[in-house]
């Protein structure tokens, strides 16, 4: 056990090393006059100060830098956002958040692609099998996320199924008291999943819980072939978590968990969650995303081991910089695992779910 104990300390000094000299290279980046991006470099000679050469390090990150305004993705031209390496290459615009009001949007070029394909690494081989055929039933459209999925697929050799799926709309008739309505788009989406399945051969699934309940209510999931399901987008507490895994799924298709944005790519889940009473453990895809779990009070400080605290993500590609961005979320802190010697969240849920309801819809 001792020698463990070494070998994880030993780890996470290693991961913080490659982390810092992570944030240096990103950060010179974003700040230098060859490759910057405009909106830094105007923030940088506003708060007078150089970080190309100053940040050493993510501590620096925290010290130094303010939580990031989320207003800017709503009204900054998207020029300001281009690095100027990047400045002859088209960009794919991608939304996040804004289920009300005006979205918040980030471009992108390469990004998802990074993420989707170091996340296929952590996939088994026999639940998400090479060469098959996928069916992602969610939010297409300007999100992210079905580029992602359908990279994902193609990565691993498959090809995927689409049902869309409009959380502006569903939760706009759910906080207008509009129930009977949301229930028949709820069945209209569930219906073009069902006759795809009945028709069509399919491995994988990607869904979010509540669709994923509402499909096992019409078919056996695992009956219909379907070997791996990703699921994720709104709060999977260790009770849904049970429920999907020995009622949804039967114990027979492989539940993988997952938690991600626009901002920060895509998390992975700790392995032997039902050991853990189904309380899941994700963990950052570090160094290009960086995850705290800060005090409510106090964003600077972060909260003990064990203890909740609103998610707090720093962004750090070529592509984004994006520091300290207080996600919508809150979640308990766990320790590195050697899988992944930094920081876990654990239990992940919409911020401030205790002390009001909070409209998830089905994403």
């Amino acid at each position: 056990m001792a020698d463990k104990a070494l070998q994880l300390e030993e780890c996470v000094r290693a991961a913080a090393d490659a982390r810092d000299a992570h944030v240096r290279e990103v950060v010179r980046w974003h700040f230098s006059g060859e490759t910057g991006t405009p909106i830094w470099l105007r923030w940088a000679e506003k708060a007078g100060w150089n970080p190309a050469e100053e940040v050493q390090g993510f501590a620096d990150i925290v010290e130094r830098f303010e939580n990031f305004d989320d207003e800017s993705l709503r009204k900054e031209p998207h020029e300001e956002w281009i690095p100027r390496a990047f400045a002859d290459r088209p960009f794919t615009i991608f939304e996040t958040g804004g289920t009300t009001g005006m979205p918040k949007q980030r471009i992108g070029w390469d990004d998802y692609k990074h993420d989707y394909e170091e996340f296929s690494q952590t996939l088994s081989e026999e639940a998400f099998p090479r060469g098959g055929y996928w069916l992602m039933v969610g939010p297409t459209g300007p999100r992210r996320l079905r580029l992602a999925i359908e990279h994902l697929a193609h990565h691993r050799k498959s090809s995927c199924y689409f049902v869309d799926l409009d959380p502006r709309w569903v939760k706009k008739l759910i906080r207008n008291k509009e129930m009977d309505q949301a229930r028949a788009y709820m069945s209209h989406v569930i219906d073009q999943a069902v006759l795809i399945l009945n028709n069509r051969k399919v491995d994988v699934l990607f869904t979010t819980p509540k669709l994923l309940e509402a499909l096992s209510e019409e078919l056996s999931i695992p009956d219909a072939g379907i070997t791996g399901v990703f699921c994720g987008g709104t709060e999977m507490s260790p009770q849904t978590t049970r429920f999907l895994v020995e009622e949804v799924l039967e114990g027979r298709t492989q539940l993988v968990p997952t938690y991600g944005n626009t901002l920060m790519g895509l998390a992975v889940h700790k392995p032997g969650f039902e050991k853990e009473g189904f309380s899941i453990t994700y963990y950052a895809p570090q160094p290009r995303a960086v995850l705290r779990v800060t005090d409510l009070v106090d964003p600077q400080k972060q909260v003990d081991y064990d203890e909740w605290g609103r998610v707090e993500l720093t962004t750090l590609t070529k592509e984004l910089f994006l520091p300290r961005f207080l996600e919508r979320d809150e979640a308990i802190r766990r320790r590195p695992v050697a899988e992944h010697p930094w920081d876990g969240v654990a239990q992940v849920r919409p911020f401030g779910a205790q002390k009001e309801n909070i409209v998830e819809g089905v994403y």
